[in-house]
């Protein structure tokens, strides 16, 4: 079964990400994003039945160490290489729109 994406599917989908693309990138992405949909759609019909979940693609073992907190007493040379505090905090923009209209 497969699937079809409009433009216009991508134009919602980009502008829930807060996302803008020109209509170049439109038709170009549209057909992308269906091929990959469709990739998704195939694996999917696969019968994985008795296949045991993989929890690593790879033998490989991290080394890991202990994690403990560490107060190095270094706030003030920290707060030094920040483009902006308040308070003690390292200040970052705001990400969270609050505005409820939804753009």
């Amino acid at each position: 079964m497969a699937s079809h994406i409009d433009e216009q599917q991508v134009k919602h989908v980009a502008s829930l990400a807060k996302l803008e693309f020109s209509d170049d990138q439109l038709s170009k992405f549209t057909p992308q994003l269906e091929s990959i949909i469709d990739m998704f759609e195939t694996i999917d019909k696969v019968d994985t039945t008795g296949v045991e979940p993989m929890t690593s693609a790879s033998d490989q073992v991290n080394a890991m160490r202990e994690d403990k907190a560490v107060n190095s007493h270094q706030r003030d040379e920290l707060l030094k290489n920040a483009p902006d505090t308040e308070d003690g905090f390292i200040k970052v923009p705001a990400i969270i729109d609050e505005s409820g209209d939804g753009e």
